[in-house]
């Protein structure tokens, strides 16, 4: 057990991770890896699929008539297992807490999170097949790239050795290192020799695992206040990098929201971490939805309502469905975005406001697509054609194999008219619309302007949004339920915006000697 004297202190933490490590070249270099190897996998590159079955064909020979080789690997292939893993972490998260770690607590349960949320949206959105072998020896659901095993063995043991290494002796902490580094190999070799990964989904894993384990690390650091001009140096340490205030014309502090970020990097990396769990909100509520149609009562209703809105429509509701649906769509919304920010900075000459709303809805939007692609939930069945709309060609198709492969002639292509091309879950239009006019209030709100302009803010926050999830129920393009889902998790994301720009930093003050 350990010593309850010795807490987990921050700045340990900060010095193992983010000091001790090769730092943000070798995290870039992985995230640079990791990018082209999706994008030779998701291309199908030739020579890459060709080395992945080489390599797995040679394994599949050695271990296939090999009990006791299979036993083995069986056994380590587990420790990258998420019953395993959630063991250790759950136990790892029970003793920070009896400690009152709380903030290494969450980093533990967000980095584990994060990791289980990545790698099965890459898996949906790249869609690429688990080998085939001769002999199979294992089975595994599911698609191939990344690895699952791997990128969760790299996180969560990695996450455990940031967390409780720094309090080990030197030479200790380098046998954990070791240790921790030969497991990891070891649970993404039993990947592919037991056959159910390619190579290039094993390296893929363990680099986005890197990239993943430094932004969590980066988002989790510790804020300190920053120093002011007149601080004495015994006040103690400032992070690397912290600009001060400068003096405002009074010879006070700058007003809020001008000074400069002090640390956008680990602003990034804290608006990513959170990015992420979002997401795993947005694709976790898809797939509930989805599994539940047409079987539980909530399922149903949702059906119903669509049916009983279709029985209501006439011209005039079509016209209004018609400007709902316009308002919502996504170049007004990109306009809007701009709009709000152009009068941000001519009104209040700052510009992290106008940050703020360029990354609530450039975010928003990028979770929406990317929620979308993953979940793959279909329109509801009685869409309504409206005067205005497109006609769109919209081409589907399964994942395809390499040539080559047996599963090469699953690819299908189908051409639809109609339904356009969007997604039955989560609403895009409602969505933006939320995150947009959500932003909006919280800038009103921020920058203390006068009340009736408050209120206005408000009543289209309410008014605009409520038209739009309308109009989208009215034509049949969404279920009500994934509606009202979509406008509610679109809130999480201007809050992260809000806290990541907007949110007042500590600052120290000077503090006059003791006498």
């Amino acid at each position: 057990m350990l010593d309850r004297s010795h807490r987990l202190e921050p700045g340990r933490l900060e010095r193992f991770a983010l000091r001790g490590a090769p730092g943000l070249a070798a995290v870039s270099l992985a995230g640079t890896g990791f990018a082209l190897l999706t994008g030779l996998v998701a291309g199908r590159w030739e020579p890459l699929y060709a080395a992945d079955r080489a390599v797995t064909d040679d394994l599949n020979r050695l271990v296939a008539g090999d009990a006791l080789t299979l036993e083995i690997l069986s056994t380590l292939t587990d420790f990258g297992g998420g019953t395993v893993l959630t063991c250790v972490l759950v136990l790892a998260t029970v003793l920070l807490l009896v400690r009152r770690e709380v903030r290494q607590a969450a980093y533990v349960v967000a980095t584990s999170l994060g990791s289980l949320i990545l790698y099965p949206v890459l898996k949906l959105l790249i869609g690429r097949l688990r080998p085939v072998v001769a002999e199979p020896v294992a089975t595994a659901t599911g698609l191939s790239f990344p690895s699952g095993h791997s990128m969760s063995s790299l996180v969560s043991y990695g996450v455990l050795l940031l967390v409780f290494a720094p309090l080990a002796p030197r030479r200790a902490r380098a046998l954990a290192v070791a240790a921790v580094a030969c497991l990891v190999v070891l649970v993404g070799f039993t990947r592919v020799a037991l056959g159910v990964h390619h190579l290039s989904d094993v390296i893929g894993g363990w680099l986005l695992g890197l990239v993943w384990l430094w932004v969590t690390a980066a988002a989790f650091r510790p804020w300190r206040p920053e120093a002011v001009p007149g601080t004495s140096p015994d006040e103690g340490p400032v992070l690397e990098g912290a600009a001060a205030p400068r003096p405002g014309p009074d010879g006070g502090r700058e007003p809020e929201g001008r000074e400069p970020l002090a640390h956008p990097w680990r602003a990034a990396a804290e608006a990513l971490t959170a990015w992420v769990l979002v997401l795993g909100a947005l694709f976790g509520t898809g797939l509930l939805l989805t599994r539940a149609s047409g079987s539980t009562a909530l399922a149903v209703a949702d059906h119903v309502v669509v049916r009983w809105v279709a029985d209501l429509r006439g011209p005039v509701l079509d016209g209004v469905a018609a400007f709902g649906s316009r308002i919502g769509g996504t170049p007004w919304i990109l306009a809007g975005a701009l709009a709000a920010c152009a009068l941000a900075l001519a009104v209040l000459r700052r510009a992290r406001p106008a940050l703020f709303l360029l990354v609530a809805t450039a975010g928003q939007l990028a979770l929406v697509l990317t929620a979308a692609a993953a979940v793959g939930r279909s329109q509801p069945a009685e869409p309504v054609r409206l005067p205005g709309d497109l006609t769109i060609v919209r081409p589907t198709a399964p994942p395809v194999a390499p040539p080559g492969d047996p599963a090469a002639g699953l690819a299908v292509a189908v051409h639809e008219s109609w339904p356009p091309l969007t997604s039955g879950f989560p609403s895009g239009q409602v969505a933006g619309v939320v995150a947009l006019f959500a932003a909006i209030v919280v800038l009103v709100r921020h920058s203390a302007v006068r009340r009736p302009w408050l209120l206005a803010a408000g009543a289209a926050a309410v008014l605009v949004p409520l038209l739009c999830a309308l109009s989208q129920i009215y034509r049949g393009t969404q279920h009500p339920i994934g509606v009202l889902a979509s406008a509610l998790l679109a809130l999480p994301w201007v809050a992260v915006a809000w806290w990541v720009l907007l949110r007042d930093r500590p600052h120290r003050t000077h503090r006059p000697p003791a006498t």
